[in-house]
């Protein structure tokens, strides 16, 4: 089962998770992405492509699906403005064992950040700036190439 979600509204991690353990897996692994306040930060607002957004996170659910014959699937991503402290992202997997939904969930997050359409901006007081990709993420999406 693979589920992507795009949306605005606060993400239940219990109800989330509570889905993919009805997958009869023995393993399962998450991670959950939370805005941070670093140097400011009042506001994150991440803007996105809709339909394409959906098609990609797909695309790379459906890889790892495939690699580690996963069981369950689950990308769930925020857009619009948030706080610090709010649930930006979760990436659920399960799979037979935990070392392949343990990897799954790492290929999912480290690629989602750098393939995935999305646009950060950051407000700190009355200024809101563009957040450029960083080079940190792309060498971690590459490390699953090959």
């Amino acid at each position: 089962m693979i589920r992507v979600s795009v949306d605005s509204a606060p993400i239940d991690v219990g109800v989330e998770l509570a889905g993919i353990e009805e997958s009869g897996a023995g393993g399962i692994a998450s991670f959950i992405g939370v805005v941070r306040g670093d140097g400011g930060v009042t506001c994150l607002e991440l803007e996105h492509y809709p339909g394409m957004t959906e098609a990609v996170l797909c695309d790379l659910a459906e890889q790892a699906m495939t690699r580690w014959a996963l069981m369950s699937a689950v990308i769930v991503h925020r857009v619009g403005p948030m706080e610090p402290g709010e649930r930006i992202v979760l990436v659920a997997t399960a799979a037979a064992h935990r070392g392949a939904a343990l990897e799954a969930c790492a290929f999912l997050i480290d690629r989602l950040k750098t393939e995935a359409p999305f646009w950060k901006r950051e407000q700190r007081g009355e200024r809101a700036t563009w957040v450029d990709a960083r080079e940190s993420d792309a060498e971690a999406a590459n490390r699953w190439t090959g």
